[in-house]
């Protein structure tokens, strides 16, 4: 029997009073490789590790803490053992609000803070320990949504395939902020940076294998923006809905995944709480259909990396769904549990 194993992050406490959740910490997970069931075979114990990342290395896992600034949200890294428990190395202070996202970057730890609107860079030696924050830069403006974009809301840090350039989707601003690393230090590159139409709110995105074109999931329109390379920088060359033509609700656009083939994408949409699927050709999108997965809030999804299974988490009605993906695309439910509570991550080993 082949079995994948998994981390799901989730929400331990409640942010304000209608978002948040009453999960555990780190949930470690294996998935039956055949049948598509979960196992729960670990859970370690911290306050809202909302997104989680693995070593190059997969000897550790790092996860932010998600926090306001006055509660001391920390950057926490884990040795995973060999029957997958984690055990903590050490933590570092995260000087910003509502850390939201994580990323590595061979020696680097890259952390988006949401509320205070500021990208932070931790180094890490060779043990797997982070170092203290070497670097804090600052996202300024705002856009046309005065509720949502009042100022900069950085939602996601996202790695070049070329390992070498760094690009940061702000909702709060309607930007794709570029970045890189030269000599150990991140720097901001904005003759790079990337506009997305106005009002859109871009909070996550994802590369295709060459690295030339780009899915952006706009959280405030639930439009999925396609970025182009042309000479030295990304540009949106064209939109799509990911919302059925009658929904007539407020867009929330939350992850995308790119299939590992490159041949579909798919886009999650919190109050339709369904995955859109589409057809790719280079910069166009063909609809293939809508899989509603019949939870509450659909927060985050993941495919593994065979490309055999779509795992979906929904926040607040505490169950993972797990589909079968089609040769089409398309997408056949096998498993659902709720024995994970608040789950809004998941980072395959």
């Amino acid at each position: 029997m082949e079995l994948l194993t998994f981390f799901i992050g989730s929400y331990t406490e409640y942010l304000i009073p209608e978002f948040g959740g009453i999960g555990k910490g780190i949930y470690t997970v294996q998935l039956n490789n055949t049948t598509g069931e979960l196992k729960l075979l670990h859970t370690k114990k911290t306050r809202n590790p909302s997104y989680l990342s693995l070593s190059q290395n997969k000897r550790y896992l790092y996860s932010c803490t998600e926090l306001d600034e006055k509660k001391s949200p920390r950057i926490e890294a884990y040795k995973i053992e060999q029957n997958f428990s984690l055990q903590i190395l050490n933590t570092q202070s995260i000087q910003g609000g509502y850390p939201c996202h994580i990323n590595v970057n061979n020696s680097n730890i890259l952390i988006a803070c949401y509320a205070s609107g500021n990208i932070q860079q931790f180094p890490l030696d060779q043990s797997g320990k982070i170092f203290s924050c070497r670097k804090n830069l600052w996202h300024t403006g705002s856009s046309t949504n005065k509720k949502r974009q009042e100022g900069p809301h950085p939602h996601q840090v996202s790695i070049h395939p070329n390992g070498r350039d760094i690009y940061v989707c702000d909702l709060g601003i309607d930007k794709v902020k570029a970045y890189y690393l030269k000599k150990g230090v991140l720097f901001s590159n904005e003759e790079k940076d990337c506009s997305i139409s106005r009002g859109g709110g871009p909070r996550h995105l994802v590369f295709n294998q060459l690295g030339n074109i780009a899915y952006v999931n706009n959280e405030l329109t639930s439009d999925i923006s396609v970025l182009k390379y042309n000479g030295n920088k990304f540009e949106e060359v064209s939109a799509y809905s990911s919302l059925p033509k009658q929904y007539n609700r407020e867009p929330s656009g939350s992850a995308i995944r790119i299939h590992p083939n490159g041949k579909f994408i798919y886009a999650a949409n919190r109050k339709l709480d369904a995955i859109t699927i589409f057809s790719i050709n280079e910069t166009k999108l063909n609809l293939i259909g809508y899989q509603y997965t019949n939870g509450e809030e659909l927060r985050e999804f993941n495919i593994t990396p065979n490309g055999k299974w779509l795992i979906a988490c929904h926040q607040n009605s505490h169950d993972i769904v797990v589909f079968y993906i089609r040769n089409d695309g398309k997408l056949n439910e096998k498993f659902r549990t709720k024995k994970i509570f608040s789950p809004v991550c998941i980072t395959f080993f």
